[in-house]
């Protein structure tokens, strides 16, 4: 499956729309994340327990994104963007979205 935020893919003409697919995950903070990062907040640095839990929701988000493309029988999906929002206090969903499409 080919995934790319580009609107196209150069010598590839899609065949087939299929429109909007994504994949989304919620995390909430953890315990002791949040320990290491105040501590960080004091000397600096990176929080790489964060950085952590946000490259596994990407990937997380990204293969549901890429399973929901594959069941429509999508080869491709283009134009992928991705979008973060709090849903409380601790917790934040990342979103990532983008056009299923059958390519050539």
């Amino acid at each position: 499956m080919l995934l790319t935020t580009l609107e196209y893919v150069p010598g590839r003409n899609v065949i087939k729309h299929l429109g909007l697919v994504q994949g989304s995950t919620v995390r909430a903070k953890h315990v002791g994340r949040d320990f290491m990062a105040g501590l960080k907040n004091i000397f600096g640095g990176e929080l790489k327990g964060y950085t952590e839990l946000l490259s596994e929701s990407r990937e997380e988000a990204i293969d549901r994104l890429r399973q929901q493309a594959s069941s429509i029988g999508a080869n491709a999906v283009l134009n992928i963007r991705f979008s973060t929002s709090t849903i409380t206090q601790g917790a934040s969903e990342l979103y990532v979205y983008g056009t299923a499409v059958v390519l050539e």
